[in-house]
């Protein structure tokens, strides 16, 4: 019987995971966080002020049970219109941690919140959590809700080596953004979301100069829209392989419009991954990948409207392209040559910052998480096949080196989307971490669940 559990980790995944627990009546959990406040994590507490949600309101409720509680708590609050909404994230990490706090006093005592760092997760009966202070407790089983890795650094580019130079591999590194001088070029590595946000901040902090941002393919995200749902749904999801939804959801968009053909596959893609082979989902990862993260995980009108803004001044570039070498300017900064895309000649850039935006990442055999690099050395976890985080099996559980799942180790969020695919979004994890904590109380037996 699990009578308590240690979750590792108090970003959104583990904050809801303790909340689920308590409104299951679940067994107590002990929540470990390495900074205060708990609750917020980076997404949602290290964001500027003016970094926005990238859905509305309406479907960021933290309870499938409840999908209109985050718009009913904004309307509280006396936001206008509050479900067609793009809050700040600053004010989501407020309902987050408000949740936590209500969580914990209903729990009379249940739900305790501990900081610090976690050394070591070992289980020889009970899970013993050894912490890196030197401290120890036991439990009944664990959760790592890690969230997401710092990004890799880009390809031939020694990030130790450059950082004295303007390297800068922490997009939130608050020295990026510090003494900024007209003549500048910063040179941005990745056009997707994380872009978008140090863009952003580069036009709060009033930079004049030049920002160039590159991808293979220069593509960025697209702005959301009104969708009405299709007069004719989609009857079954798409067939065939998911290297191939790129072709199908374009022939679908000719009907609906293709914010409509994204929007209405979101409850089967997880279906769809985990019915695909390891060379089906590899071929996707390769070919559609950049297509499909743009047109499902897109930006507010607002955020669309201030980057156009920096595009049509000609503050920002966004190129398609591959750097070739990065290289120690005598003067300082970093010459970068790269080639467009299409083109075999080589263009040199020097680069007074490079920020790298390439986004988080996932693989374990990179990661320099004490944690993590210990679990796998040790085999108790390892990497998914794709190397996008931690192997699990369909009821979040940890898989071992020898193939065997762990029933007392658990993961959650982002770094298992090997498995999940979709499970970086708050409608994603929000049912996963529901699942899990029904699990974990028993509370999947109701209404026949599990039978």
């Amino acid at each position: 019987m699990t009578d308590h559990v240690a979750i590792i980790g108090c970003g959104f995944s583990g904050a809801l995971q303790a909340i689920n627990l308590v409104r299951h009546g679940g067994p107590r959990a002990t929540l470990i966080e390495r900074h205060e406040p708990a609750g917020k994590g980076l997404a949602f507490g290290a964001a500027h002020p003016t970094h926005l949600l990238n859905v509305r309101a309406s479907n960021m409720s933290a309870f499938p049970d409840d999908p209109g509680h985050f718009a009913r708590w904004l309307t509280d609050r006396g936001v206008a219109e509050a479900a067609s909404a793009f809050v700040p994230r600053l004010t989501y990490g407020e309902y987050l941690l408000e949740q936590l706090e209500a969580a914990q006093r209903r729990s009379n005592g249940r739900l305790e919140i501990r900081y610090g760092s976690v050394r070591d997760v070992e289980h020889d009966g009970a899970v013993h959590i050894q912490m890196m202070d030197g401290s120890r407790f036991d439990a009944d089983a664990a959760v790592l809700a890690v969230g997401n890795l710092p990004p890799h650094h880009p390809p031939r580019l020694d990030g130790a080596a450059l950082a004295q130079h303007g390297y800068f591999g922490d997009p939130w590194d608050e020295a990026a953004y510090r003494d900024l001088q007209p003549g500048e070029t910063i040179v941005v590595i990745g056009t997707g979301l994380t872009m978008v946000d140090v863009a952003l901040r580069l036009q709060l902090e009033g930079f004049a100069g030049r920002i160039v941002a590159m991808s293979r393919r220069g593509l960025s995200p697209h702005v959301h829209a009104p969708s009405r749902p299709p007069e004719t749904p989609l009857g079954e999801r798409p067939q065939g392989e998911v290297s191939s939804l790129v072709r199908q959801i374009r022939a679908r968009a000719r009907e609906i419009g293709w914010r409509a053909a994204v929007d209405e596959l979101r409850p089967m893609t997880q279906d769809m991954w985990r019915a695909a082979t390891d060379e089906q989902r590899q071929r996707f990862l390769r070919h559609a990948r950049p297509w499909w993260d743009v047109h499902r995980h897109r930006i507010a009108p607002d955020v669309a409207e201030r980057l156009q803004q920096l595009r049509d001044a000609g503050i920002l570039e966004i190129a398609g392209g591959k750097p070739i070498a990065y290289t120690p300017a005598a003067g300082g900064g970093i010459d970068v040559a790269w080639r467009r895309r299409g083109s075999d000649v080589a263009e040199h850039l020097h680069a007074t910052r490079i920020i790298n935006c390439t986004g988080p990442q996932g693989d374990l055999l990179r990661s320099s998480d004490p944690l993590l690099a210990t679990l796998v050395a040790r085999g108790t976890i390892r990497p998914d096949k794709l190397r996008l985080g931690i192997d699990v099996d369909a009821q979040a559980r940890t898989i071992a080196a020898d193939g065997r799942p762990n029933d007392w180790l658990l993961a959650l969020g982002p770094m298992t989307r090997g498995a999940c695919w979709e499970i970086v979004a708050v409608p994603d994890i929000r049912v996963q971490t529901w699942s899990v904590a029904r699990r974990l109380s028993n509370a999947h037996w109701v209404e026949g669940e599990g039978l």
